[in-house]
């Protein structure tokens, strides 16, 4: 076994530490310290999400529940289904209820949670969302799948949001100012970005004085793919992936949504983000075989 293959293999086995809401300890191989995510699932009041991601030099880039929004919660997936509003956090807003959870065949790289997304009338829609953590060189990649199914015997879900509902992203205080937004077509700025399509979205900026990178990556097989990108700079920086809900609903029974994140020390130019970008969409392709509905 390579040592690069050992490093990741090892750094994987922490990755899966996801269900207990506690910090998550680091690694170190070889010299490298490789610091996983932190998934908080067991304290929540309406939603599971990702507080924490690390770059390899462990500075950690997500923000949870400021008080300009308490509902942002670091790395988290919400929308709205038939009416009901899940991204907001209000008396009458949905909630997505941890069922249970497990490593999936015994693989540590690969996380799976079943949710119950539920309204004050029920269950709307349940999830089998898949949480998978990977640790290649020089950068940190985490894939969120989210596979939505409808109730039987129920009509077929609507979903509906506004031009920033999907998976979302709020970025440490630091990072809100100085950033640069840019993606896989070549846009920049948030004029260049907001609103448009393209396989991947990336954000540039310091983290308490040290330069990162945030990358999200939309998969060719989600519907309206490539993602339609929604990206702000003032008050804050936010990034997420949406499906253009605000412009056009979306019915449908089943629906999966596979995404990536990739977070680098450092300035990571646009040609490097394209590589990482190709080599995730290798590294997913069983999970997304997997999900794909039978025909």
């Amino acid at each position: 076994m390579t040592r690069m293959r050992a490093l990741r293999l090892l750094a994987l086995a922490v990755l899966v530490s996801l269900p207990v809401s506690a910090e998550l300890k680091s690694v170190e191989i070889g010299g490298a310290t490789i610091f996983p995510f932190y998934y908080r699932v067991n304290d929540v009041s309406f939603k599971p999400y990702v507080e924490k991601l690390y770059t390899q030099s462990g500075t950690n880039i997500l923000r949870d529940a400021p008080a300009d929004h308490l509902h942002h919660h670091g790395l988290m997936f919400a929308i709205r289904i038939n009416g009901v509003n899940f991204w907001e956090e209000k008396p009458d807003s949905g909630k997505q209820v941890h069922v249970s959870a497990q490593p999936d065949g015994g693989k540590a790289q690969t996380y799976v949670e079943k949710l119950r997304w539920t309204s004050q009338d029920g269950v709307v829609v349940e999830e089998t969302r898949t949480i998978a953590g990977y640790s290649e060189a020089g950068v940190t990649l985490l894939t969120w799948q989210s596979a939505l199914h409808g109730i039987d015997g129920k009509p077929v879900p609507n979903y509906h949001g506004s031009n920033y509902n999907g998976l979302g992203m709020r970025f440490l205080e630091s990072m809100d100012k100085g950033g640069t937004f840019f993606n896989a077509d070549g846009g920049t700025g948030v004029a260049g970005t907001v609103g448009s399509k393209s396989n991947w979205c990336a954000y540039s900026a310091n983290a308490d004085g040290k330069p990162v990178t945030v990358a999200m990556f939309d998969h060719p097989t989600n519907v309206r793919a490539p993602a339609t990108w929604y990206t702000m700079d003032t008050p804050f920086a936010y990034l997420s992936a949406t499906l253009a809900l605000d412009k056009e609903p979306l019915q449908a029974m089943n629906l999966v949504l596979t995404y990536g994140v990739a977070a680098w020390d450092g300035t990571t130019p646009k040609e490097k983000v394209e590589e990482v970008y190709q080599q995730w969409l290798k590294l997913v392709e069983p999970l997304v075989a997997s999900a794909a509905p039978a025909k």
